[in-house]
């Protein structure tokens, strides 16, 4: 047998041998594609090299790529289970050539591949090609001796590949595999072809053509290829199993996984574990990513995943959180080839842990309300889209769990309206960005970037520059010229001014030149093209002329000392909280610092301390902040920290903080292209000011340096001074006396709350006014001055038991003119008398809305207390 992890290295190994360039899965989360929810193919990586946007060192490459199809038009999500090859993550192996080997040498790799690398037996093949490639056709017969019986000819629906509506495309060619007799189907293009005999397991594309928005193709000048083929395919195939989830891979998943819930893995349950199964590995890589579950975007398709992963391990009996059990076991199996599963492995378990514990309390609590709130429709009725929204809004509880909820009823749920609500909500929340850039769209820096080029930047060596302009634009559009008092963008060939990125903001400033000047109100940078937002006060600025550039010191330097400090906190937060933290984003301003992190419980006063004590130890050390290129794998060798799925060129920029540890450049070391201190004594000061949570598992601290640090804690100290005085005490002794005052004071409020019963009570007495008889019924009804309407409980019990049988109701009117309302009913008058109604028909009177409680005791209130009488006399009359 040939395990997953054997079949991954023997593809690359073979290709690397071949020539190939063996490179590393790019992100889950695209970098390159924004029409792209997940990266779903090997070639979305490559994209911009097969349009010939990006230039690579090499012409071949060979990948292992994680794939994720769940959300978007690539959706497998409701499949998994229920087939034999579905799967929402998937490894895809693939050979690429850019402009270098074509048809015949693609072909020939891939023949020699399956039938002397891999010994498959020739006879079991079977490929398509496109209907009009007649020179994949000859290829087959020449490389693999194939016969027209071996080899179907198919149109462009199965056999022809696009990018896009425009773009590089071309025929394709794809080799099945056959299962054997006992599987029923046909080959390719037999009325059978839907059937599990015939395999397809490796897709081979030619690209070959530029498809026109005119609808004409014209032949590329270099052409390419790109293949995919599933791992979990070719396992299956080389495992001697039909189904993708008896590898070995999976095999091991579906055990932990039957083992956790105690079930038989080959029992009815065994739909539910292959779920199980399939899905702990989208969330576990996912999350792996920085992906958290959310309520939007990819962290909403990760909850779905999660979820239903979660809702079959609830079928199969797990009343407690499982599923995060089974992480270790896939790190075990997967963790060698991707380190990222191996290194995240804690927060992956313990994220999991936290969503599961959510779902159970979600899936209760959102049955309950669904039941509630369909339990008069009979089969065939439809839930309203509204309110399936207002489950998941409102409670959590997705719209695929409430589908699968009613569908054993024979209830659907209205999409369209549940589509309609999510858009409404989102057009309301989304804000608009607006500024002096935001009308410039996408096409206009892609070009300016292709004409320009990148600006070169040199901020950090200097805040002051000659420049010459190369562009302007007004309102999103390129113009020769700015006049005074006119607002655009300014693009130079070279600038001191920093960029807005990597959670720094951008650089603010002023231009002069020759009889003109502008204030810079903002940078911005887009596709390497700065672009410096600004107003002109003097003369008018013209494309061609020559300008010096000057940064706002005093706001840089700010920036800076914030900056530097971020790095220190990260790494202090990683000492402190566990090698776990890792950075989810951060807001880099003058003011003040943002730093947002991975963890999953609220970091204690204690924790906080040490963090603050460790980064300014390290201020304190006032050692030079060294900065320097290297090439990324020397970097990342070197113990640098990347943020993982950014994407780095062949070089990068390393900024070492602090006195080494080992052999190491610094105590801090980070991959960073933002500004920094000349010395960790220039930030002053690091004070952390707020933590808070920003999301599952999501951290956030801000802090202050320097002197917005040292105002904080000057402001600070004057606060327990001022303290300190009007309490007549030490400084030192402030939150001792605080802490007594709040303990006489809790003390006198409990006095001045007896006092008032005993008063209400009548004075203490023993026994309390008779009552009144209305229809048979006893009835005490009082207006109680000053008390609060927590009272009113107390109250109401003692007259219960000196009255023994009535209707008891209790106004309390507030110092500030509202008033609570308590109804009690004792036990032997409970049916001819509710509490619920009777002081919903006081409430009303004090102008209050509903109320509400049990029989025998009910609440309300309402914002009239002058209306107490009113209130008595409403429940009389309901009496």
């Amino acid at each position: 047998m040939t395990s997953v992890n054997d079949l991954r290295s023997s593809f690359t190994n073979y290709f690397t041998r071949n020539g190939h360039e063996a490179v590393a899965s790019s992100p889950l989360v695209p970098r390159n594609d924004p029409t792209l929810m997940f990266t779903n193919a090997g070639m979305v990586q490559f994209k911009n090299t097969f349009t010939g946007i990006e230039k690579r060192p090499y012409s071949r490459a060979t990948s292992a790529q994680k794939c994720v199809r769940a959300g978007g038009k690539h959706n497998d999500l409701d499949n998994v289970g229920f087939t034999a090859r579905h799967h929402t993550f998937f490894e895809m192996l693939g050979n690429f050539s850019f402009g270098d080997y074509f048809k015949e040498e693609a072909i020939e790799l891939a023949w020699t591949l399956l039938t002397k690398e891999w010994d498959l037996p020739k006879e079991k093949l079977m490929v398509t090609v496109y209907q009009d490639d007649d020179e994949a056709m000859a290829l087959w017969k020449k490389i693999a001796g194939l016969g027209e019986d071996r080899i179907v000819r198919l149109g462009a629906k199965s056999n022809f590949w696009q990018m896009g509506d425009t773009g590089p495309c071309g025929p394709c060619s794809e080799i099945f595999y056959d299962h054997g007799e006992h599987v029923w189907g046909g080959p390719p293009g037999s009325p059978e072809e839907d059937g599990d005999r015939w395999i397809e397991i490796w897709n081979l594309v030619f690209m070959q053509y530029e498809q026109q928005g005119d609808g004409s193709r014209d032949s590329l000048p270099r052409p390419s290829i790109d293949t995919g083929m599933g791992i979990e395919r070719i396992a299956a195939v080389m495992q001697g199993v039909h189904d993708n989830y008896d590898i070995d891979l999976f095999k091991s998943l579906i055990g932990a996984a039957a083992s956790a819930t105690g079930v038989d893995p080959k029992g009815e349950g065994n739909r539910s574990l292959r779920v199980i199964a399939d899905h702990l590995r989208s969330m576990s890589f996912l999350i792996a990513e920085g992906v958290l579950p959310s309520n939007e975007g990819r962290g909403y398709v990760l909850r779905r995943i999660m979820r239903r992963a979660m809702r079959h391990a609830t079928l199969l009996g797990a009343s407690e959180p499982v599923i995060h059990k089974l992480v270790s076991t896939l790190v075990r199996e997967m963790g060698q080839a991707y380190p990222e599963l191996r290194s995240g492995e804690a927060m992956i378990a313990e994220t999991v842990r936290l969503e599961e514990g959510r779902f159970l309390k979600t899936l209760g609590r959102g049955l309950q309300i669904l039941a509630d709130e369909t339990k008069d429709m009979n089969e065939g009725a439809v839930l309203d889209g509204g309110s399936a929204f207002k489950l998941y809004d409102t409670y959590g509880f997705p719209l695929d769990l409430t589908q699968d909820a009613l569908r054993l009823r024979g209830i659907t749920v209205d999409q369209p309206g549940f589509d309609a609500a999510m858009a409404a909500q989102k057009a309301e929340a989304r804000a608009s960005w607006s500024g002096a850039g935001g009308a410039a769209t996408d096409t206009v820096w892609f070009g300016l970037a292709d004409k320009l080029g990148p600006t070169e930047f040199l901020g950090y060596e200097t805040e002051t520059a000659e420049a010459e302009i190369k562009a302007l634009l007004k309102d999103g559009v390129e113009v020769a010229a700015l006049a005074a008092d006119e607002e655009g963008i300014v693009v130079v060939n070279q600038t001191p001014f920093y960029g807005e990125s990597g959670g720094q903001v951008g650089d603010s400033g002023a231009l002069h030149g020759d009889g003109l000047a502008a204030d810079v109100q903002d940078t911005q940078k887009f596709h390497g093209v700065f672009a410096h937002m600004v107003k002109v006060s003097e003369g008018t600025l013209k494309v061609g002329q020559p300008i010096t550039l000057v940064v706002d010191h005093t706001r840089r330097s700010s920036i800076r000392s914030n900056h530097s400090a971020t790095h220190l906190l990260h790494e202090a937060l990683r000492i402190v909280l566990g090698d776990h933290v890792a950075q989810k984003g951060s807001m880099v301003s003058p003011d003040r610092l943002r730093f947002d992190f991975v963890h999953t419980k609220p970091v204690t006063e204690q924790e906080m301390a040490e963090v603050e004590d460790i980064a300014n130890a390290i201020v304190l050390q006032n050692t030079p902040v060294e900065t320097r290129l290297m090439g990324v794998d020397e970097a990342k060798e070197s113990g640098a920290r990347a943020l993982f799925g950014e994407k780095y060129g062949d070089e990068v920029r390393v900024v070492a903080m602090g006195e080494p540890t080992g052999n190491g450049l610094g105590w801090s070391v980070e991959l960073c292209g933002g500004t920094h201190v000349r010395r960790t004594g220039d930030i002053g000061l690091v004070s952390i000011v707020a933590e808070s949570a920003v999301g599952a598992g999501v951290r956030r601290i801000e802090a202050l340096t320097g002197t917005a640090a040292r105002h904080r804690g000057n402001t600070n100290v004057a606060i327990v001074n001022s303290a300190a005085g009007l309490l007549r005490s030490g400084g030192h002794e402030v939150l001792e006396r605080i802490a007594a005052l709040q303990e006489q004071l809790k003390r006198s409020e409990k006095a001045l709350s007896d006092a008032k019963q005993k008063l209400a009570m009548g004075g203490g007495s023993e026994k309390t006014e008779g009552p009144e008889i209305i229809n048979g019924i006893a009835f005490v009804g009082r207006v109680v001055e000053g008390l609060q309407p927590k009272d009113l409980r107390g109250l109401m019990d003692q007259t219960k038991k000196q009255v023994g049988s009535a209707v008891i109701a209790i106004v309390g009117v507030t110092d500030d003119g509202k008033a609570g309302l308590a109804v009690g009913v004792t036990e032997d008058l409970i049916g001819k008398a509710s509490a619920v109604d009777l002081v919903r028909a006081g409430s009303a009177a004090l102008g209050g809305q509903g109320g509400g409680g049990r029989p025998d005791m009910a609440q309300a209130g309402g914002p009239n207390g002058s209306k107490a009488e009113e209130a008595l006399a409403a429940i009389r009359a309901l009496l």
